[in-house]
């Protein structure tokens, strides 16, 4: 096998790779890297239509990309939604997303399992339509709140919404909270970029 042919089998391939993604903005960066490898490895070879549909798919994925990257610190982007705790919705997207959030949260069990005697407050973190996220937090001291559940569903895991939540939002400090405590043995934290210290087995932000 000689260099080119390298060079397109690694631009396909890398193009079926990149629809096996569902973080929309890791699809979008590959999907437009095997696009440009294919417009080289197609203008090589001289078959200009396929030079030519690559071309217009680079374009609509740098369309794209540009376009979720200006979302990812605009306040405008997401909204929190209080909810009860037996809110039919909130206990449907827990159900879907069952299997991923005991892999990042193997201590949080479903709300079923939680203590009943504690009062806790639920939020839906939404963009647009669709629901990016959930929260669970319970007071644990005076002014002090315990995140015992913060998932970001897979789609939107290369955004900020951790961010919108916990600095912007105003959902913690408005309740009257200076402290937030995250779930302890949380897998792949992301706090510390947050401003979150690290504290045992779990992070700590003061507001």
């Amino acid at each position: 096998m000689g260099w080119l042919d390298a060079l397109g089998w690694a631009g396909s391939v890398l193009l079926v790779y990149s629809l096996l993604q569902t973080r929309v903005l890791r699809f979008r960066a590959l999907n437009l890297l095997a696009s440009s490898i294919l417009v080289v490895f197609n203008a090589l070879l001289g078959i200009w239509p396929m030079v030519a549909m690559n071309t217009v798919l680079a374009g609509i994925n740098l369309w794209f990309i540009r376009k979720l990257l200006a979302e990812r610190h605009d306040d405008t982007a997401y909204e929190v939604l209080e909810v009860g705790l037996d809110d039919a919705y909130l206990r449907h997207v827990l159900a879907v997303h069952r299997d991923d959030i005991r892999k990042f949260f193997p201590s949080f069990g479903g709300l079923n399992d939680l203590d009943g005697s504690v009062r806790r407050s639920a939020f839906l973190v939404e963009h647009g339509d669709e629901t990016v996220g959930v929260v669970v937090a319970r007071r644990v001291d005076e002014g002090v709140a315990q995140v015992e559940l913060d998932y970001v569903t897979p789609r939107f895991r290369d955004f900020t919404p951790g961010e919108f939540v916990y600095r912007r939002s105003g959902l913690f400090r408005d309740r009257g909270y200076r402290q937030v405590l995250t779930p302890p043995g949380m897998v792949a934290p992301y706090y510390e970029s947050l401003g979150f210290r690290r504290d045992g087995d779990h992070w700590t932000l003061d507001l």
